[in-house]
């Protein structure tokens, strides 16, 4: 970890730099974290009961460390000094330092912080010591501290986003075209014998467009005599089976190029406005080149290895095995949830979203199998030599209807597959539920049913979706069948979705144990947790609004724990108050006093997986029975009761209840309507 504190020197060595990378290095690395999270470790731990209490914080340091892996990558690739003006290119508007790096450090620092939190309460053999401690901790998660501006104030440090650190990420985008642009002219001022013609041509276009970013005016199509004329522009091969999309050589690297023919005059005003988009997670233009006549148009792209829907047939295989790990799934999905929320917030919507408009390629920084996903096939640009009825998709040999929304079905069917849809923000999220499900189980939606066609369409249209395998957590079936839910307005926005996604992630990283049959489930449902944060912030519902910025992500995390623990509690004392008095009435037994011990987990009486969901739901339960045990000796008169350990009454009071609620037993394939959907 060391590595990325030693670079920064190096930084301003070089010959080209992101300045966005000394912010990255400086301001958040791993020095910073680091000395952070040791004093914070050592306040709360203790280093002789390393072996033995500090189990809890292993996956998630672990996960930071992946985090930590992929920056310092992405730091050493740009602090290579050949191929100046590649870079240059390909940098001038990229925002992954922010928006990708800066984004992961700051979703895992709270799950960092959590864990040691978690640790530090069974930390220690002063029993006094270990309740004053678990005071303090339940104190920090007070309602009142649900204020973004109360939190930075008093944990600001602690998560890494106090008020310089935030102000710094605001202006650091800026800095980065500053010092770019200086380094281009300085390079340009040198004199003509360092430079060819070509260079100081492409030289002149780069600080014209990086003016124009600064101007927010139209980004204009560079001459195509820049690009074809170069002589190192190479075209290396054809991508899939259309003649559109090419990879080239160009000035020491390899792009994607899109070669639009025809008569593209009236799309070049979309294809500009495009070229302003940028976001680690769409396949956003990199530049655009087109001929005097235009009649040509060249889009250079970033090259990814190929789409979701190959890729996740390459994996599954003939005896479809589930594609991906679920932390794996989870991570991919809330990359193309973050795209499509920065989409959206420029009142861009895609209509198409399926794993064929997913590009992925694989990050190389371990073995698990994490991948970087970009949406493409959104835009203006996009849509030309498409035609407008129903093909089948040329990747994955499925119909398109299947990932369409029931609205746009029944649109479609009205104007006869002809004349423009209008797609919306809930067609796309619709989309979305339907990649997650086969994301999820490596299964295309609806491909084991007898109906195709027409009466496929009807039967979306009713109410038919897939229906999830037995073993699929709830907490992530959930979320997906409320993105595909008949009624648009109940599907979630993309950025609700993307917060729902962090706190999954957040879940699985807590509890590496989430692939056992009897590993622990979350105490509350995160749908019920975003619907309070959305009543609580109402800004927060504003899905056309710009994104938040990545430093909002802390707060947020934190104002979802906040809420779990006050559901959590919530439902606890009902469950006890009811169970208290049912058994009370129900028994001969005296209930459970102050002088009797606490019963052993042999000893309770479980409820079953219905019963419990009924409790769980506020429902009146008429069968469960709690009372003292019989043959359960009885404390002495003034004795005094001795706790439980720390760490048990935290996970009881999280997970207890969920931990015993084994999953319904329901037929592995098939379809379900929304009758049949929570």
């Amino acid at each position: 970890m060391s590595t990325a504190r030693l670079l920064e020197p190096r930084l301003r060595k070089t010959q080209f730099f992101d300045p966005s990378l000394c912010f990255m290095s400086k301001h958040a690395g791993v020095g910073g974290i680091q000395a952070d999270r040791r004093e914070t470790m050592k306040q709360n731990l203790r280093f002789e009961e390393k072996n033995i209490k500090w189990k809890i914080i292993e996956n998630p340091l672990r996960e930071l460390l992946r985090v930590f892996k992929e920056a310092e990558q992405y730091i050493k690739q740009s602090l290579e000094t050949k191929d100046f003006w590649a870079k240059a290119i390909v940098l001038y508007k990229n925002t992954d330092c922010v928006e990708f790096h800066i984004h992961n450090l700051l979703s895992c620092v709270p799950i960092v912080t959590e864990a040691i939190e978690i640790a530090g309460e069974i930390s220690g053999s002063d029993h006094d010591e270990i309740q004053r401690k678990r005071f303090i901790y339940s104190m920090k998660y007070q309602k009142e501290c649900k204020d973004p501006r109360i939190f930075q104030w008093k944990f600001g440090k602690q998560y890494m986003v106090s008020k310089k650190f935030s102000e710094r990420v605001c202006l650091v985008w800026n800095e980065d075209k500053w010092i770019l642009q200086n380094k281009i002219r300085g390079k340009k001022n040198s004199g003509s014998c360092t430079l060819t013609k070509h260079e100081q041509r492409l030289a002149d276009l780069l600080l014209k467009n990086l003016n124009e970013m600064e101007t927010e005016s139209d980004h204009k199509l560079l001459p195509s005599s820049v690009l074809v004329n170069s002589k190192d522009y190479q075209i290396r091969r054809r991508l899939g089976s259309g003649s559109q999309y090419k990879e080239i050589q160009w000035l020491g690297e390899t792009f994607c190029l899109r070669h639009l023919f025809g008569d593209i005059k009236p799309l070049i005003p979309d294809i500009s406005q495009e070229l302003h988009l940028s976001h680690p997670n769409i396949m956003h233009i990199t530049c655009g080149f087109t001929d005097e006549e235009k009649r040509e148009c060249f889009l250079i792209m970033e090259l990814m290895n190929k789409d979701l829907s190959s890729y996740i047939k390459e994996i599954c295989g003939p005896r479809k095995r589930v594609p991906f790990s679920l932390p794996v799934a989870i991570d991919l999905l809330l990359q193309i949830a973050r795209g499509m929320e920065y989409l959206h917030s420029k009142k861009i919507y895609h209509g198409e979203l399926s794993p064929s408009k997913i590009f992925v390629k694989a990050r190389n920084v371990s073995a698990e199998g994490y991948l970087h996903a970009k949406v493409c096939g959104f835009g203006s640009s996009c849509s030309i030599n498409l035609p407008q009825k129903a093909i089948v998709n040329q990747n994955s040999g499925t119909l398109p209807f299947i990932w369409f929304a029931p609205e746009v079905l029944a649109e479609q069917e009205q104007s006869g597959n002809g004349g423009n849809i209008k797609y919306s923000e809930k067609s796309d999220v619709y989309s979305f539920g339907m990649l997650c499900f086969e994301v999820l189980t490596g299964k295309v939606p609806f491909e084991d049913s007898h109906l195709q066609g027409d009466k496929m369409s009807r039967n979306v249209r009713a109410g038919e979706r897939p229906l999830f395998p037995f073993h699929s957590p709830k907490y992530v079936t959930s979320l997906t069948k409320k993105c595909w839910h008949t009624d648009p307005y109940q599907r979630p926005s993309f950025s609700s979705i993307c917060r729902v996604l962090r706190y999954v992630r957040r879940f699985l990283v807590m509890h590496p144990e989430h692939s056992q049959q009897d590993s622990p489930l979350p105490p509350v449902d995160y749908g019920e947790i975003e619907a309070a944060i959305l009543r609580s912030f109402l800004f927060l519902g504003n899905s056309e609004s710009d994104p938040l910025p990545v430093t909002q992500i802390p707060f947020q995390m934190f104002a979802y724990r906040v809420t779990e623990k006050e559901k959590s509690s919530t439902v606890h004392r009902d469950i006890n108050s009811e169970s208290g008095s049912d058994g009370a009435s129900a028994c001969g037994d005296d209930p459970v006093t102050a002088d009797d011990p606490l019963p052993s987990p042999t000893e309770k009486k479980i409820a079953s997986p219905e019963i419990l969901t009924r409790r769980l739901s506020i429902r009146k339960p008429a069968d469960i029975k709690v009372g003292k045990q019989p043959g359960t000796p009885r404390t002495p008169r003034g004795r005094s009761v001795r706790p439980p350990n720390i760490h048990t009454l935290r996970q009881n009071s999280e997970s207890q209840l969920m931990m015993m609620n084994s999953p319904r037993t329901r037929r592995s394939s098939g379809h379900a309507s929304d009758s049949e959907l929570p």
